[in-house]
């Protein structure tokens, strides 16, 4: 009898019980319903069944620290003895030493787990250590927002349907298999198994041309088909049944009413540099009385907060961009959420700048801001549009947009960028926590790991004053 660490929500029993001993499943488990979880105990039982010897999980940047850090930590059962190795494209010497040992002779009674982001199937060092592993492996392997190999041409989603042949059991994971349209499905289903699909399975353009309507379009002196419309989606809905779980958050009655996340962004070189030394200067400065202010301190504060952001300041007063991953992440996190989602920042710069992004990317109506700049009429026409209209998105900053307002529209929120005050984060979240809301509603930190990113949200989700904390000692050791 399998002992879970954490115990499982019905919901994720139940997809456990029908799914634990199949050679491939999908996970279609929207945020926040635990599909990590499920995984993680299906790695567990087959360990303990001698199904397996390694489990083998590939996610984007943003996640697959969180598999390692947390989610594995918390819920496989601490009798079960394993191994963790996190790739890197540059491992130091320990980090080297463990990546070699996977490929060597197993240890009888230990799970190997071997965690790599996906992005590095794109490069031939990760994609020749992956198959050397997956060769001297009876594994479990799954990835962890499936979406990342949508797109049959991409390099990397060739790599992994071929080297993926010799595990022993698949899995996918994902909140939104179709992000775009019902082909994203195709690539996703032939990691898995070319099988599922029926004779369309290993064949994307006999995919195409059965669950697609085709137009011939000519340009100029080009003529291509191009997809119109769709058909044959009952069949295609009938066939997924075989071999996933639809979960979505309404159906768990026992979820808790908030369910919180945290997304890793990862640093750019010159957000790193730059962090430095803003930080560098801060503690120079520790011992000077008349530097040790509150005022003082949170000015450094938001200056780092700043580049983690993508931006800083000069002494003039300008606004510099800096390169980041935290836009790339905030859209690779809400392509994994279905329905309507509120994003909050306190910085105008970013409002400005995701705003941008999201209207380039899903249309000029997808998106509305709410913030300092927003004048009476056009908040008002940013609320109706966004609870009752077609925008998804809604931008706001937590200062302006945390109070009084309704949002119940959306069940899914998006920190971008915390503001240090109490109040109103737990305001901010009351936006579409409240009277009107009949989902269960997760809330997604974005945090940069080693940075103060991880002192704030700690911070906040302990019910702390972040301005009463950073005085002296305390100062240091969030800096450090």
């Amino acid at each position: 009898m399998y002992k879970f660490k954490t115990q499982p929500f019905k919901h994720q029993e139940d997809v456990l019980k029908i799914s634990w001993n199949q050679s491939v499943w999908a996970y279609f488990m929207e945020m926040g319903t635990g599909k990590s979880k499920v995984c993680i105990d299906n790695v567990g039982i087959l360990f303990e069944k001698n199904e397996i010897d390694t489990f083998v999980v590939i996610a984007p940047k943003g996640v697959y620290r969180n598999w390692s850090n947390i989610e594995i930590p918390v819920h496989l059962p601490d009798h079960i003895e394993k191994e963790i190795c996190v790739w890197r494209p540059s491992p130091n010497k320990k980090e080297k030493q463990l990546l070699l040992s996977l490929l060597k002779e197993k240890v009888p009674g230990v799970l190997r787990i071997f965690v790599m982001n996906v992005e590095a199937l794109s490069t031939a060092k990760g994609t020749s250590y992956l198959a050397a592993l997956l060769k001297k492996s009876v594994t479990l392997l799954a990835i962890d927002e499936s979406t990342a190999i949508k797109n049959p041409k991409a390099k990397r989603t060739k790599t992994i349907i071929k080297i993926s042949r010799g595990a022993k059991y698949k899995r996918i994971l994902t909140g939104s298999p179709v992000t775009q349209s019902p082909l994203d499905l195709w690539a996703q289903c032939n990691f898995l198994s070319p099988t599922l699909l029926g004779e369309t399975g290993d064949n994307f353009f006999q995919y195409q041309y059965r669950f697609a309507i085709m137009k011939k379009t000519t340009v100029g002196a080009n003529s291509f088909n191009m997809v119109v419309g769709y058909k044959n989606l009952d069949k295609l809905n009938e066939l997924l049944k075989n071999f996933s779980s639809r979960i979505m958050k309404e159906e768990c009655l026992d979820l808790p009413d908030k369910v919180y996340i945290t997304r890793s962004v990862q640093l750019t070189e010159d957000q790193e540099r730059i962090y430095s030394e803003i930080k560098n200067f801060a503690l120079a400065q520790i011992n000077d009385e008349e530097f040790m202010t509150a005022p003082n301190i949170m000015t450094q504060l938001v200056r780092l907060q700043q580049v983690l952001s993508g931006h800083t300041k000069t002494d003039e007063g300008n606004t510099i961009e800096i390169k980041d991953n935290r836009l790339p992440e905030l859209i690779n996190c809400i392509e994994d959420m279905s329905g309507k989602v509120i994003i909050w920042s306190r910085f105008r710069y970013d409002i400005k700048r995701i705003y941008d992004t999201l209207i380039k990317t899903y249309g000029s109506r997808s998106t509305v801001t709410y913030y300092g700049d927003t004048s009476d009429e056009d908040r008002k026409q940013a609320i109706e549009h966004f609870q009752n209209g077609d925008a998804r998105f809604f931008i706001g900053n937590p200062q302006t947009g945390g109070h009084g307002i309704t949002l119940t529209a959306a069940n899914n929120v998006v920190y971008f960028a915390n503001s240090f005050d109490l109040a109103l984060r737990m305001q901010s979240e009351d936006r579409c926590h409240r009277i009107g809301q009949k989902k269960k509603v997760t809330y997604v930190d974005l945090i940069a790991e080693k940075t103060i990113d991880e002192k704030i949200v700690k911070a906040l989700v302990n019910k702390r004053k972040i301005a009463s904390l950073v005085m002296g000692d305390e100062l240091k050791q969030w800096l450090t």
